[in-house]
């Protein structure tokens, strides 16, 4: 089965005001998860962004269609692929772990 990923974004910062624009977004939270069967990885960072004057500007609105502008602003600016092999790296080290950890019977953690 293939994995399935996809994006929550948590979080975003953003400027009131600047260079004439209001709610300019300047730094977005994210969490890339990869699910596959009972399996999952999560890989959570930010990303910042610029803003320039004159530049294109897509105004903030709480909709599913911005948020998918701002997931497009992610996967032009980071390397998806390299975040999907780690992910896969993690879910296949799940399934087929090869560390494990061992205590003594009286001292088992609670």
């Amino acid at each position: 089965m293939a994995i399935n990923y996809k994006w929550t974004i948590p979080g975003m910062s953003a400027y009131v005001e600047a260079d004439g624009e209001s709610n300019v977004i300047y730094s977005v939270q994210y969490v890339y998860i990869g699910e596959e069967d009972t399996y999952a990885s999560t890989l959570n960072g930010s990303q910042d962004y610029t803003y320039e004057a004159g530049s294109p500007f897509v105004p903030y609105a709480d909709t599913e269609a911005f948020e998918q502008v701002v997931i497009g602003w992610l996967e032009a600016s980071l390397d998806i692929d390299a975040m999907q092999a780690t992910i896969a790296a993690e879910i296949a080290l799940e399934k087929n772990p090869v560390e494990e950890e061992l205590y003594f019977t009286w001292m088992m953690p609670v």
